[in-house]
């Protein structure tokens, strides 16, 4: 495999799921958290985690859509970008919502290690950046998020 490609996988691995320096990355900021606990919001208005997580999820199909050329349509909930969550969903709700998140990362890996290393430079169909710099995003995404998560754990508890 090429090594730009390696790179860009371990990256965003590390910002999802992998052990890293930086800390808790997304999967490990979301671990043991009970449906109440993530449909806990800081205020009317505010997102939620689990909503945080759903949107990660839906930037990660945004993104390999984008590497892809895949149409528009395929993510599994209806919308975009942010999905309200009730506070009273259960736990088996949440954690269907958490296998979105892994199968939207999933899928999204599988696009950037297919991807032929000749395509990392160039642009895709809307996307301003490089698809290098659109794979460096997402992971950067995700720890943003991460860090967003662990601050709302401390503000509830």
């Amino acid at each position: 495999m090429d090594p730009e490609i390696t790179l860009l996988l371990e990256i965003i691995d590390q910002a999802y799921a992998k052990k890293a320096w930086h800390g808790p990355n997304l999967r490990g900021s979301i671990r043991g958290l009970s449906a109440q606990e993530a449909a806990w919001r800081p205020s009317t208005g505010r997102h939620n985690i689990w909503e945080i997580v759903l949107h990660a999820a839906y930037w990660k199909y945004a993104v390999r859509r984008r590497l892809t050329g895949e149409q528009k349509g395929s993510f599994p909930l209806d919308g975009s970008n942010w999905f309200v969550r009730p506070e009273e969903s259960g736990e088996s709700d949440w954690k269907k919502d958490i296998e979105v998140l892994a199968e939207s990362h999933r899928a999204m890996r599988n696009a950037v290690a297919a991807l032929p290393p000749a395509k990392l430079r160039k642009k895709t169909a809307g996307s301003k950046v490089s698809n290098v710099m659109m794979i460096y995003g997402i992971a950067s995404h995700d720890l943003y998020h991460a860090g967003q998560i662990q601050l709302l754990k401390r503000l509830q508890r």
